[in-house]
């Protein structure tokens, strides 16, 4: 079977599993499911799996399976694979602009098609869940309730269930190694705003359950004995609150506002997640767990790999301090380490904070550099600046060798192809540090064009808008780029827009030349350090994902067999004993006790697989990735650019901000090609006022005109997390 073909049947398999899962949830609410699921419960308890190992079959396994699955097939496909119009065009369709709102951000047909499903989903898991209760509605003894008291508390619960159902997806858009929306070709960094999308969702409907639950019980005077209570069997009530709570907290402390501007407290209170999970987990019971555990299960795996993969500790070998308060970050890299343009890094320093992470851009191109990482890290806040001004404070000690700075890398995470690169022409809009992706983007189109390997846009616009004249220093990188030569194959323009200076008749080459007079450092190290190798390879990383589901269903089943009491023996003990009427029943194990037993096999399981991983990477490490010497891996100062009528085309603009539909028109006549990429990265205002562009350009057509309309294909890269 060819490489090909298993594509395809890898495909399909992902394709019915994801229906299935799909179907389940659909089928839950429905009396016919709850009659044929009690069914097969209670034929699982009369054998070894067990009810416990029905349900991580059937409702948490399908998604850790439709991972693995999706890992092999990323990985069987090839990073540099030639992508046809059409593959690109179904592509497209994900990205470009259906509706572009400030209050929701920039929407894709299929994006837009998507949030309604899940809508009318929750609409039909209500309305079903809501009207079997009703139905069958019955007074509740202990507490003495109305009618009304009594709906309005069923409507409270199902509401329950809704949080359930977005606390079910919530942790699959921030998974990194196992990231399933890779499949789709969504990144990490893109696919944030859906865990923010459902987490706020989640929170208002948990938090409606909770009040609603709470004023129930005060209409009815029972408050002060249910608040409390923490039952033997059944809801714990104090735990549902202790969920609320944090989960109130969490989301509070990751508004927007704060999150910018107080980033330690949303990141310090986000760990608060565990507490959440685990009172949840009381709270509802195992029952309802296993439909949530997929995206917990997958999230965990994922954080253990990656705490793995930023071990050990590598150092900078150079640093660059430009003078818009940026500094570029030289790094080792491993000669086998490839990646893809827009790809990112987190990285943690232990000086500064040894807990805090933080993505960034990779501004480097794997084809062009095999030895060295490069990453711009722009000051906004004390994390970026504390790193600053250390740097700067090492210079103006004037020591003979600048002390080493240890780093912790993670990553790097980027797109499984370059396929949204290869167009006719290419539009690049960025505004401020925006600029990081594309400048790995530029090193890779040249590096292609001059291996000619594969097909990269031969006409390429750059508008890079900032408020003062010396971030335009930060194009240093790709002065060389700037002088078009008539052998190229490809051509470059860069319009520059100064939005925040008078007029000046400098041109960008004299520009780049003031403004980037840069303060170059060479840190020295105490001995040989570590290059940075990447994740693990994708097989590996599903390979540990089964068998962690493995392990983990082992030991639940071995530990419901030897902590709850067997069902088998309790029957036959109350046939034994029917003669005898007062004999009281065996008494039920208290309900927390399977809670605590999925907690335990989970971390065992995870144990298992960390300590997998350790030997993997311990032996990579000695075997495959070589010790890097400092001395090798001096970087080389910046030249300036001595062609100063290669650069003559090139366009400056001061004292405002652009006119994009000007831009994007001019552009459209100038390349005359039908295949266009725009990409955007910067804030929100500009990615939504390209995203309206790329709406009307495409709509827009004269009747009779016999030329082919160029179709814009819109791409948004998010750089703050």
């Amino acid at each position: 079977m060819g490489k090909s073909s298993i594509l395809v049947v890898l495909k399909v398999l992902m394709i019915v599993i994801c229906t299935g899962w799909i179907s389940l949830w659909l089928l839950k609410p429905t009396n016919l499911w709850t009659r044929k699921w009690k069914g097969a419960e209670g034929s699982a308890r009369n054998t070894v799996f067990g009810y416990y190992g029905l349900d991580f079959t059937v409702y948490t396994f399908p998604v850790i399976a439709l991972a693995m699955i999706g890992l092999v097939y990323l990985n069987l496909q090839s990073w540099g694979q030639k992508s046809s119009r059409q593959t690109r065009s179904s592509a497209a369709a994900f990205s470009n602009p259906l509706v572009i709102s400030n209050l929701i951000g920039i929407l894709s047909s299929v994006e837009f098609l998507s949030v309604f499903l899940f809508i009318l989903f929750l609409a039909w898991t209500f309305y079903t869940r809501i009207s079997q209760d009703f139905k069958k509605l019955t007074p509740v003894e202990s507490l003495k309730l109305d009618l009304w008291q009594l709906k309005y508390l069923r409507v409270a619960t199902r509401f329950g269930l809704l949080a359930e159902a977005c606390l079910a997806l919530l942790l699959l858009p921030i998974l990194r190694g196992l990231a399933v929306f890779r499949i789709l070709g969504i990144q990490f960094e893109a696919s944030v705003r859906y865990h923010i999308w459902l987490g706020t969702a989640m929170i208002c409907f948990a938090t409606f359950h909770g009040a609603s639950t709470l004023f129930i019980w005060g209409v009815s005077h029972y408050i002060q004995d249910e608040i409390t209570k923490w039952q033997r069997t059944g809801r714990i009530y104090l735990a549902g609150e202790i969920t609320l709570v944090t989960g109130l907290v969490m989301w509070i402390t990751s508004l927007p506002r704060i999150r910018r501007k107080r980033f330690e407290i949303f990141y310090y209170m986000h760990h608060l997640y565990i507490i959440f999970l685990v009172f949840f987990l009381l709270h509802a019971g195992d029952r309802h767990f296993y439909m949530i555990f997929p995206g917990v299960f997958l999230f965990g795996l994922d954080k253990l790999l990656r705490i793995l993969q930023s071990r050990p500790e590598t150092y900078i070998l150079s640093a660059r301090l430009y003078p818009c308060k940026a500094v570029e970050l030289i790094l080792p890299k491993d000669t086998g380490l490839k990646y893809t343009p827009t790809s990112i890094i987190f990285m943690k320093i232990p000086s500064i904070s040894k807990l805090q992470w933080h993505s960034f851009s990779i501004t480097s191109s794997s084809t062009v550099d095999n030895h060295r990482m490069s990453i711009i890290v722009k000051c906004d806040g004390w994390w970026t600046s504390s790193l600053y001004d250390n740097i700067q404070a090492d210079i103006d000690s004037n020591a003979d060798k600048m002390k080493s700075i240890p780093v912790a890398i993670e990553g790097p995470y980027g797109p499984s192809s370059m396929t949204f690169l290869r167009y006719d022409g290419l539009l690049l809009v960025a505004g401020g540090i925006g600029i990081t992706p594309f400048l790995s983007i530029l090193h890779e189109i040249a590096a292609a064009h001059g291996s000619c390997r594969y097909r990269f846009p031969s006409r390429i616009q750059l508008i890079y808008i900032v408020k003062k004249s010396q971030d335009i220093g930060l194009l240093k990188s790709v002065s060389s780029l700037l002088q078009n030569h008539p052998s190229q194959k490809w051509h470059l323009k860069l319009k520059v827009f100064v939005t925040q200076e008078k007029q000046s008749d400098a041109t960008v080459g004299e520009i780049l030349n003031e403004t980037s007079q840069v303060q170059t450092v060479n840190f020295g190290t105490k001995g040989p350090i570590y290059a940075i190798h990447g994740p693990e390879s994708l097989f590996w990383i599903a390979a540990l994902a089964g068998i962690a589901s493995i392990v983990f269903l082992v030991f639940l089943i071995s530990f419901n067999h030897i902590f709850v009491p067997s069902e088998k023996k309790s029957v036959h003990s109350l046939k034994m004993a029917v003669s005898s009427i007062k004999k009281a029943p065996k008494e039920k194990s208290p309900s927390w006790v399977a809670d605590i037993l999925i907690i335990s096999s989970f971390i065992i399981s995870l144990a298992c697989s960390t300590l997998i991983a350790i030997i993997l990477r311990w032996r990579r490490l000695k075997k495959e990735i070589p010790l890097v010497s400092s001395r090798e891996e001096k970087v080389k100062e910046l030249s300036s650019i001595e062609t100063k009528g290669a650069v003559e085309e090139h366009e400056v603009h001061f004292g405002g901000r652009p006119n994009l539909e000007d831009v994007f028109s001019k552009f459209l006549n100038e390349t005359g090609e039908s295949d266009i990429g725009v990409l955007v990265c910067g804030p929100e205002t500009l990615q939504e006022a390209v995203a309206s562009l790329c709406q009307q350009k495409s709509r827009c057509f004269k009747i009779g005109d016999k030329k082919r309309k160029p179709y814009l294909s819109f791409h948004a890269l998010t750089f703050t997390l």
